[in-house]
């Protein structure tokens, strides 16, 4: 009688099945808690450029400000913005840090930055 040889098998186990789930699902969850903070970084971006155009420091930040409350804007507020004129242009630009609770202590530091066109 001749012994037949076993065929490889291909595929993934069970147990690795579940740590690619674990590992995916983990990234789902911190992809949809970071998603809405790169959503206010877009409308922050459209409300500085749109802010710009004031003539007075004091109407840009105010501009901004209206801006914000329409697009619900919570991170910055018009007096967080950096104001400068750089030749016949004016420049503004923000920053400001967005944490994100994980876990017991561990936390995702989102730092943002921009600057008006």
């Amino acid at each position: 009688m001749k012994h037949q040889p076993r065929s490889k098998q291909r595929g993934i186990s069970f147990i690795g099945l579940l740590f690619v789930g674990a590992v995916l699902a983990c990234i789902g969850v911190v992809g949809a808690q970071a998603f809405p903070t790169v959503v206010e970084y877009q409308a922050i971006l459209k409300a500085v450029n749109k802010a710009k155009e004031g003539a007075t420091p004091a109407e840009i930040r105010s501009s901004f400000d209206k801006a914000a409350e329409i697009d619900d804007i919570k991170s910055i507020k018009g007096k967080d913005l950096d104001i400068a004129k750089d030749g016949d242009k004016v420049v503004v630009s923000f920053a400001y840090n967005k944490e994100i609770h994980l876990t017991g202590p561990a936390y995702l530091l989102l730092k943002y930055s921009g600057r008006s066109k």
